[in-house]
């Protein structure tokens, strides 16, 4: 069963950076689709950035050229490093995963393994 614990969020204000990471385990393959989301009080979730297994990133229009998804399967981990934040990107942030060879990425929402969210909050 795959497990995903983030870390890295918190309160910053605009135009500053903060990094989250998602360390996941459970998983025998490295192959699949990692992602990062995030939901904004009163509003659906929505995708943010995701990486392939074979390193194919997709940006949200609103985070490209601010947004950075990686990954570090030595550690079993993946990032988000996120830069010139804005008071807009304040949101609770998933990280979440689909292992299955092949799969779409991104994949339909169902499809993913959840984290239990961090809180970014921005200031003005």
């Amino acid at each position: 069963q795959v497990k995903l614990v983030e870390s890295g969020g918190g309160s910053v204000q605009a135009g500053g950076s903060l990094r989250l990471s998602c360390e996941e385990s459970g998983y025998n393959f490295m192959s699949g689709c990692m992602g990062w989301f995030r939901q904004a009080p009163g509003k659906e979730r929505e995708g943010v950035a995701t990486i392939r297994g074979d390193g194919i990133r997709t940006y949200a229009e609103s985070v490209k050229g601010r947004f950075i998804i990686s990954e570090d399967y030595s550690k079993s981990s993946f990032y988000l490093q996120m830069n010139a934040l804005k008071t807009e990107d304040t949101a609770i942030y998933y990280c979440a995963s689909v292992r299955v060879y092949g799969t779409l990425c991104p994949s339909p929402l169902n499809a993913y393994s959840w984290g239990q969210g961090t809180q970014v909050t921005v200031s003005s």
